[in-house]
């Protein structure tokens, strides 16, 4: 019996799961149906999404009513600023409120502002959420156009991703070994131990980082600085994010290389506006990263 999952846990994953899955996959109607709201019960709707939280901390004995509190309000501010950006900015060239959420977002995740409200191992709900969170205020409220945020991958995604694959491979290989950054492992991995670690690093590490720095913020950017200074923008900040990975102090080789890799991304989801082609680029060069290289 301990070999089963906490049924508790399993709830809260679905409940964290389903809009993320719901918009990606069936986003239209998602977003059709939450418009036909009262605007009223759309901008407290996301206060829902502290649910997961009270079922994961309640069911370990650490529910704080702090964590309450966050994971009701914040998607709630959000949703409220990024609506009020809507109105004044309808031609989606990036209002401060737009930025302010980025950073915001961006900044709890990539600084662990509020996974310590979590069981250590239960540390990914925090990122699902805040990306429901942005999700629906991007979205729903905000109603961003060309974010490509839409899974339902066609051929030409897979063909765009994987030629954006062929061009970046070079470019970190060689600048990575030459730093000393890069090592062959000793073992290689099986079929089965690839193909999972390529569906769990498309699902929860690409996506919401190609929709967070290139369907949001490249996509914003462009209608203040144009397409070149856009996508060169957000590889560098997209780069920066990864200044903390593997390392205790500044890491400014995997700076370098994420920085590099986050041009070729931003190309992948420029050339068709879709999230889904730079996700295949993304997560497979952390695939082959994680599973071939140290």
């Amino acid at each position: 019996m301990g070999l089963l999952p906490n049924p508790v846990v399993v709830v809260a994953a679905l409940l964290t799961l389903v809009p993320y899955l719901a918009a990606a996959f069936l986003p239209g109607r998602s977003i059709a149906w939450t418009q036909k709201r009262p605007l009223w019960i759309r901008l407290f709707a996301p206060c829902v999404l502290c649910v997961p939280y009270v079922l994961v901390a309640g069911s370990a004995g650490i529910l704080d009513w702090r964590g309450v509190v966050l994971y009701a309000c914040l998607p709630v501010a959000t949703g409220i600023l990024l609506w009020q950006a809507g109105q004044v900015d309808p031609d989606q060239r990036g209002n401060w409120r737009d930025f302010f959420v980025l950073v915001t977002l961006g900044l709890a995740v990539d600084l662990r502002w509020f996974e310590h409200e979590w069981p250590p191992h239960l540390a990914i709900f925090n990122k699902i959420l805040l990306l429901d969170a942005g999700i629906y205020a991007f979205l729903a409220l905000r109603g961003l156009g060309g974010s490509g945020f839409d899974l339902r991958l066609r051929p030409r995604d897979a063909a765009i991703g994987l030629r954006e694959l062929a061009f970046y491979a070079p470019i970190a290989l060689a600048t990575g070994f030459s730093l000393g950054f890069l090592h062959l492992h000793a073992s290689w991995p099986g079929v089965a131990r690839i193909a999972g670690a390529w569906l769990f690093t498309f699902f929860f590490i690409a996506v919401p980082e190609e929709l967070f720095f290139r369907g949001w913020l490249q996509n914003l950017l462009e209608g203040r600085v144009g397409r070149a200074w856009a996508l060169c923008i957000a590889a560098a900040l997209f780069g920066l994010s990864h200044f903390n990975k593997r390392a205790v102090h500044f890491n400014w080789r995997y700076v370098l290389l994420a920085a590099l890799a986050g041009i070729f991304y931003g190309r992948a989801w420029r050339s068709q506006r879709r999230v889904g082609a730079s996700a295949v680029t993304h997560a497979s060069v952390d695939s082959l990263w994680g599973l071939w290289l140290q």
